[in-house]
């Protein structure tokens, strides 16, 4: 062994001798011990000017864990909230959800590039300021993520159904801009079809989110791999799982908060100044996706100097380590405890790498992470969309439920978890078996939802175009040219659901005095001449006393429809999913602290943020970055009706739910059975992992009980 290999064992059995010496110190001692040591620039609370005794009493573990799990409440926040509006930006921008997926990876591809290397030299620097800095960062992400709408603007389908911008209920509106508004949706057979929008669908939008969210993956690794290895050393073994579920408890409020935020803001129309002529509930409306980045940029920035101000170690931790050495030097621990502090090198760095291939613990554990983050990754990003496709509900409802009512069961579980944990202190081997259990849960929970769809919604969808993937191309609006006819769904008096109705063949529009428009005459939809509590048809008494009265009086002989898709009733498929999500998110929550845990004590306590920033760059090199891509091409392949631009085309309109719900779950559930296997390695493997201080005594106790009684056996 070569002397700087020597040095290096000597640093980490140095290291471990003094985390054994942990349990022997006393309370009041290191209390005592810690009020009678000055204070150094190492310990000291503030920047700045902004220093003093009262921000000095904030210098404790209780008030780190509450600011760093305040900071991860608004970071998932920002991300829950991202997730919340991609329904609405993919259709405000025409962006098809392959190219979301890769927005989306630009955060992990930052993570990938950096986390390595600040987990390893941020994390023997100022960690509290490096995270500091990590979530200035975010300010920028948010900025950026909301620049297209001040560049953009609200968009052409969405000004098109307001008052003040050409809807037909607009009374001011020439009678040449109203006869074109009304048949940019109807069919037309002489020959004219609809011109596309130059200004939809533009790259630039998607490359400015691109950017925002790779320079949001370099606050996101600074802030995982720094956050719980500082917590960690500066919290007593005993008391970790707790600390570890407390941070992560405000953690899980942040998704809540963002999906509810989402929900609140996608409520108010896009263009909040104009009055839009349909509802929330209408598949067209569009909200106000870009007012909560502003909210949140204000957040992160608060936070962001809260965070700056603690020290780079915290006065207890300073003290127990002090007090550590000096009774090591009792011990004749003196000259090893000298050569714990080591020099950041690069050389050190590969090093420190190389342990993570080398520790199979560690190997097993990520390699467990990877596959299960990556089947688990769809229901993180894609949760509201799926709703909205699979139960026919709005985006806000879908934002609202993703958010809140999982909640209650993350937060009970992570919380019970972490307390149960703490109070009992399992071996690390009952840590990994319970890790196995969540990952059989999930999975089961995963094909559970392939069969919880809604035959109605399944069944209600009438794919009339041209181009749809089951290529049901219809003579009956071959010649009305829609190919850039916004997607409108309209029911027919078949209770079918058409794309458009253009796409049904209507060639007349009627609109009553609420408001309500009616299709009629058109070429798609039998005539059946009967009426329904959800629909009614138009008369030509109707038609006379409108304002776009038939000079012919005639309603044509195609069918009706009205405005909207058919209603369908999915509650109970709806209530099922839900229950089934719950389950998941308890079982999913209780694992995140017994994972840390053995992340944490199967590496030496100076290369816990390296090892972390590592882990972040390898689960985000294989997993975040290309399961976005994966699970956007499912979405992409299943989906029936594209909206076009005039360079390619845009966002889906409509979904086949049915091939989609079985494909989507089932690819994410053959993932996380990967992970069961891995976690089976896991528990191969830590059956000599210490946890817990007291460990080794407990062990020592139960020999001497078991020898005791082989000697009174044996007598």
């Amino acid at each position: 062994m070569s002397k700087t290999e020597a040095d290096e064992q000597n640093d980490r059995e140095s290291s471990k001798k003094l985390l054994n010496t942990q349990k022997s110190v006393d309370p009041q001692e290191l209390r005592k011990f810690m009020n009678d040591m000055p204070l150094t620039q190492d310990t000291t609370c503030g920047f700045l000017c902004f220093r003093g005794p009262n921000l000095q009493k904030l210098a404790n573990q209780t008030a780190y864990v509450i600011i760093y799990g305040m900071v991860g409440c608004v970071f998932s926040m920002t991300n829950s909230y991202f997730h919340g509006t991609i329904s609405t930006l993919e259709k405000r921008f025409k962006i098809p959800s392959r190219n979301t997926g890769m927005i989306m990876i630009g955060n992990d591809l930052s993570q990938v590039l950096c986390s390595a290397f600040l987990g390893y030299y941020a994390g023997k620097k100022h960690r509290p300021r490096w995270m500091g800095f990590g979530l200035l960062t975010l300010i920028v992400f948010c900025m950026l993520t909301v620049t297209p709408h001040f560049i953009y603007g609200p968009g052409e389908d969405a000004l098109s159904l307001t008052k003040e911008y050409g809807a037909v209920s607009d009374i001011n509106i020439s009678s040449q801009d109203l006869e074109e508004q009304r048949q940019k949706i109807l069919c037309r057979t002489d020959g004219t079809g609809v011109e596309c929008e130059i200004r939809e669908g533009n790259l630039l939008p998607q490359i400015l989110m691109f950017i925002a969210q790779f320079i949001a993956g370099v606050g996101g690794s600074l802030y995982y791999t720094l956050g719980v290895s500082y917590m960690d050393d500066n919290t007593e073994k005993a008391k970790a799982p707790a600390m570890l579920s407390i941070s992560y408890f405000f953690g899980l409020l942040g998704p809540s908060l963002g999906y509810t935020l989402a929900s609140m803001c996608l409520r108010v129309y896009i263009a909040p100044s104009l009055t839009p002529i349909i509802n929330n509930k209408d598949s067209r409306w569009l909200g106000a996706w870009w007012l909560g980045w502003l909210i949140t940029a204000g957040l992160i920035f608060c936070f962001g100097l809260c965070m700056c101000m603690f020290p780079r170690e915290l006065p207890m931790t300073a003290a127990r380590r002090k007090l550590q050495q000096l009774k090591a030097k009792e011990e004749n621990m003196g000259q090893s405890v000298e050569q714990v502090a080591h020099v950041t090198s690069f050389s050190d760095m590969l090093r420190t790498f190389k342990i993570f291939f080398q520790n199979k613990i560690i190997f097993f554990n990520m390699l467990s992470n990877t596959f299960f983050f990556f089947g688990y990754l769809p229901y993180w990003i894609f949760t509201a969309k799926y709703i909205e496709i699979q139960y026919r509900q709005s985006a806000s409802t879908s934002s609202m439920v993703t958010g809140t009512v999982a909640l209650v069961f993350s937060a009970v579980g992570i919380l019970l978890s972490g307390f149960i944990v703490s109070k009992f202190k399992p071996r690390a081997r009952y840590l990994a078996a319970w890790n196995i259990i969540v990952d059989i849960v999930t999975m089961a929970g995963m094909i559970a939802y392939a069969f919880i769809g809604c035959p109605a919604n399944d069944n209600s969808l009438m794919n009339n175009s041209y181009d749809s993937v089951l290529n049901t191309s219809l003579s009956c609006n071959s010649l009305c040219h829609c190919d850039y006819v916004r997607y409108m769904p309209v029911c027919g008096e078949d209770q079918m659901t058409y794309i458009s109705p253009c796409h049904a063949g209507c060639k007349q529009e009627y609109m009553d005095a609420n408001g309500v428009k009616s299709f009629y005459d058109c070429s798609c939809i039998p005539s059946t001449s009967n009426e329904t509590l959800s629909f009614k048809r138009v008369s030509l008494s109707d038609i006379n006393d409108s304002l776009f009265s038939d000079t012919k009086l005639s309603l044509g002989s195609g069918g009706q429809a009205m405005s909207g898709a058919c209603p369908v009733n999915c509650s109970y498929q709806f209530i099922s999913f839900l229950a089934v999500m719950c389950t998941i998110k308890f079982f999913a929550a209780s694992g995140r602290a017994s994972n840390m845990l053995i992340t944490m004590r199967a590496v030496a306590p100076q290369d816990k943020a390296a090892i972390m920033g590592f882990g972040v760059m390898f689960i985000s090199l294989v997993c975040f970055v290309p399961a976005p891509i994966l699970f956007g091409w499912i979405f992409d392949t299943n989906c029936l009706v594209w909206g076009k631009t005039c360079t390619n085309k845009g966002n889906c309109w409509l979904y086949d739910s049915a091939n989609l719900r079985v494909t989507l779950n089932s690819v994410a559930a053959s993932f996380v059975f990967i992970s069961i296997f891995c976690n089976s390695g896991v528990w191969y493997h830590v059956k000599n992992l210490k946890v817990f201080d007291d460990e080794d005594e407990n062990n020592k106790e139960m020999k001497v009980i078991s020898s005791d009684k082989n000697t009174h056996s044996s007598n």
